[in-house]
């Protein structure tokens, strides 16, 4: 099998086994360093993007029942809710006035909200927020939706086109293999489900991130295969604009049991730079302070990825597990500053809104550190 390094540096495609490899067995500093050569010839060495958003979630009530989910609840729990169209619009409403541009909008799987719910969230939001990018419903979402709705994925992807949504989040992907989601989330989306409704989307015209679920049942062979059907499907259809993986938090959750514990952040760092060299056709790559740590996100910055997430107002699924850091505004530029970047704040689209100072100089100390 051909080096995969020379293959990176002679900027040709990685096989199957060849990312295996890197995954598996690449000193991981020499892996982001390729990943790193890879990231400056695509975005140059200056600019690390965050996006300042809000990510309500408009019912907890979920029938799907997923292993690894500390989120979800029966109608009949006591804390079990499903928001009005009015309430979840005033929480918008706060979190835009706190320099949120985006939400993010995802809910349990409810039979009880139906498609004309969808749709009044989407409206009271607009009517609140006018200026707001509403960005909902994951590919899982939809699946659940038109099967309860009894309608096809077309015309519902078309239903909320036409109420103005243009970018859907790429929640739910979990682990592209079949063999492990029947383990983790035996009542959701299937493998060829989740990635039907981003195909149907792109060719709509949606734009949609893809995630991955980490740190669990999977095995690196699984990894491998969550990636190439990411690039497979955006070789056909170029509809994704980002790739987000994230470990499995394991606090209150069913799947607790079967797992040793949390996945080491040094993993997260080798998919973060194994993505951005097996993904040549995403145009980003996200590592983030929220769902790992500041640490491993700077990491990520320094092996592949040019984007740092966002700045949550409102988050609540893995808080449930017990996850649940936060940081503001001049904290995140000073972590991006400190792993020797520029932070430039995006929108959901990925263009510039704001670019502020850049790194400090050697021996600077800031404020909010």
């Amino acid at each position: 099998m051909p080096d995969p390094f020379g293959t990176i540096e002679n900027r040709q495609r990685l096989n199957r086994q060849q990312a295996l490899q890197l995954l598996t067995r690449a000193p991981l500093g020499r892996l982001m360093e390729a990943a790193h050569k890879v990231r400056v010839a695509r975005h140059g060495d200056e600019l690390v993007t965050f996006v300042f958003d809000t990510n309500p979630n408009y019912t907890n009530i979920c029938r799907t029942g997923c292993t690894f989910c500390a989120f979800c609840r029966s109608p009949e729990a006591k804390d079990a809710y499903t928001l009005s169209p009015e309430e979840l619009a005033i929480g918008v409403s706060k979190a835009y006035a706190s320099g949120a541009t985006t939400v993010l909008l995802q809910g349990g799987h409810n039979p009880q909200v139906r498609l004309a719910d969808w749709i009044a969230y989407i409206r009271a939001i607009r009517e609140a927020c006018p200026h707001i990018h509403v960005h909902p419903f994951s590919p899982a979402e939809y699946v659940f939706m038109a099967r309860n709705e009894g309608i096809d994925l077309e015309s519902l992807l078309k239903t909320i086109w036409d109420e103005g949504i243009r970018t859907i989040p790429g929640g739910g992907a979990e682990i592209l293999s079949e063999r492990v989601r029947r383990k983790i989330a035996p009542g959701k989306a299937s493998v060829d489900q989740w990635l039907e409704v981003c195909r149907v989307a792109h060719k709509i015209g949606f734009r949609t991130t893809a995630t991955m679920m980490f740190g669990h049942l999977e095995t690196s062979e699984d990894i491998v295969e969550h990636l190439m059907a990411l690039r497979r499907l955006q070789d056909e259809t170029g509809g994704f604009t980002s790739f987000i993986p994230w470990s499995f938090k394991p606090g209150n959750t069913a799947l607790a049991r079967q797992v040793k514990g949390p996945a080491h952040p040094a993993l997260y760092v080798r998919i973060i730079a194994l993505a951005r060299i097996v993904l040549d056709n995403f145009e980003h790559i996200q590592s983030s302070w929220f769902s790992e740590n500041i640490a491993a996100g700077q990491l990520g910055l320094l092996g592949g990825a040019d984007d740092f997430g966002g700045i949550l107002v409102e988050e609540n699924v893995l808080k449930q597990t017990g996850h649940s850091p936060r940081v503001d505004l001049e904290k995140v530029k000073t972590i991006i500053r400190r792993a020797g970047f520029t932070p430039a704040r995006r929108d959901s689209d990925y263009r510039i809104l704001e670019v502020f100072g850049p790194p400090e100089p050697p021996g600077c100390k800031s404020k909010t550190m």
